[in-house]
C-alpha cells in the first residue's frame, strides 16, 4: 500500500512455507524510483513482488535504484532477478559487498570457520556439522550479484524527489545502513528496529568482532536524531522510535543480566550457558535443545556476542581448555 505519498510497502513472503514476510519499499521520484530491500528469490516471492506492483500502479521498468540495506536472504535475494528484469543499478555498503562471495557462492571456507568457532563455544562433536550447515538451504532463495554502487557513510542517494543520507548502522550486519530523508526526516532502517520483535544480533565469522557492542552504538546513535517515521525490514511502521530503542536495549540488559547469573561463581562454555537459559518468551519459554536447528544456532551466536561484549568490558574473564573457551564473572 501506499503509506505516504510516493512511498509503497510492498510484503514479500518467506519461502517453503516459513511464516513471515519482508516489507519492501518503492519510493517515487522524478528520475525513476528506488527500490529499497527485495526479499528472497523463489517463485512466490518474485509473484507477490509483480503482484504489489501491480497493485500500486507501479512500473517494473521505472525502478531505476536497488538499495540493499544489507544481504541477509529476507533483504537481498532477489535482487540480482530485479536487476535483470529492470535494469536498475544495486546498491550496498562497502562492507557488505565484500561478504558476498564467502557467504553464497564459495562458502566452503566459511563453513570450516564456523566450524572452528562452534568448537570453541563448547558444542558437542554429534551436533556440529548440522548447526554449522543449518544456514546452507537459504542459497537456494538467492540470486548473488556484487553491486554496481558501493556505498559508505555519509553517501547521498537521491531519485530528483528525495534526497536520502545513507547512515551506517553496523549490528545485526557489519555492513548494514538506513536511509534517513532530512526534510521529511523518515527513516528506512532495515532490521536496526523492528516494531515487535528484537533484531538478531550474533557473532560468527562475518558479524565483525564485537556485534552487539557495534549494534547498541548504532541504536544510540539513532536515537539522537529527529525522525517522525520508520520503515523498517518487517512488521508495522510506527512513529515512537525513541521508546522502541529504549524497550530494545532494556532486553539486551535484561539478558546480560541472566548471562552473569548463570555464570556467577562457575566456568562455563557459551553452549553450556545457552542450554541454562530459557528460549522464545512469546510461547512462554522453551529449552534450547527444543529449538529448530536454524532457531538453536542463532540462540548460540546470540550468547556468543553477549559473551564478546562482557568480555571487552572486563566484566568477565577467559579461560581456554582443550580448545574450548569457558567463561567467568570476574569480582
Amino acid at each position: 500500500m501506499e503509506i505516504i505519498t510516493g512511498v509503497h510497502q510492498l510484503k514479500v513472503p518467506f519461502p517453503k512455507g516459513i511464516h513471515g514476510d519482508t516489507d519492501v519499499y518503492v519510493v517515487e521520484g522524478n528520475e525513476g524510483n528506488i527500490l529499497i530491500d527485495t526479499g528472497w528469490d523463489s517463485p512466490e516471492g518474485l509473484a507477490a513482488f509483480i503482484k504489489g506492483l501491480e497493485w500500486e500502479r507501479l512500473k517494473l521498468r521505472d525502478i531505476k535504484q536497488i538499495v540493499v540495506t544489507h544481504i541477509h536472504p529476507d533483504h537481498y535475494g532477489l535482487a540480482g532477478k530485479l536487476r535483470e528484469l529492470c535494469g536498475a543499478k544495486i546498491a550496498m555498503h562497502r562492507v557488505e559487498a565484500g561478504l558476498i562471495n564467502l557467504r553464497y557462492l564459495n562458502f566452503e571456507e566459511l563453513i570450516k570457520k564456523v566450524k572452528v568457532e562452534l568448537t570453541s563455544y563448547g558444542i558437542p562433536e554429534e551436533e556440529l556439522s548440522e548447526l554449522a550447515e543449518a544456514s546452507l538451504w537459504m542459497r537456494e532463495f538467492v540470486s548473488p550479484e556484487s553491486p554496481e554502487v558501493v556505498l559508505d557513510e555519509g553517501d547521498e542517494i537521491s531519485n530528483g524527489s528525495f534526497n536520502f543520507e545513507v547512515w551506517h548502522t553496523p549490528g545485526h550486519s557489519p555492513g548494514h545502513i538506513c536511509l534517513y530523508e532530512p526534510t521529511k526526516r523518515w527513516l528506512f532502517c532495515g532490521d536496526l528496529v523492528l516494531y515487535d520483535v528484537f533484531p538478531y544480533v550474533g557473532l560468527h565469522p562475518q558479524s565483525g568482532d564485537n556485534p552487539l557492542g557495534d549494534y547498541l552504538n548504532s541504536l544510540k546513535r539513532v536515537e539522537k536524531r529527529g525522525i517522525n517515521f520508520v520503515f523498517p525490514g518487517h512488521g508495522s511502521v510506527f512513529n515512537s522510535l525513541k521508546l522502541r530503542i529504549a524497550g530494545i536495549m532494556q532486553h539486551y540488559e535484561q539478558r546480560q543480566n541472566e548471562i552473569i547469573r548463570v555464570l556467577n561463581g562457575n566456568l562455563k562454555s557459551i553452549y553450556q550457558i545457552a542450554t541454562e537459559l530459557s528460549w522464545r518468551a512469546e510461547v512462554g519459554g522453551v529449552a534450547l535443545q527444543e529449538l529448530p536447528i536454524w532457531d538453536k544456532r542463532m540462540a548460540i551466536g546470540k550468547i556468543a556476542a553477549h559473551i564478546r561484549l562482557l568480555t571487552l568490558q572486563d566484566r568477565i574473564g577467559k579461560v581456554d581448555r582443550d580448545g574450548v573457551s569457558l567463561f567467568l564473572v570476574k569480582d
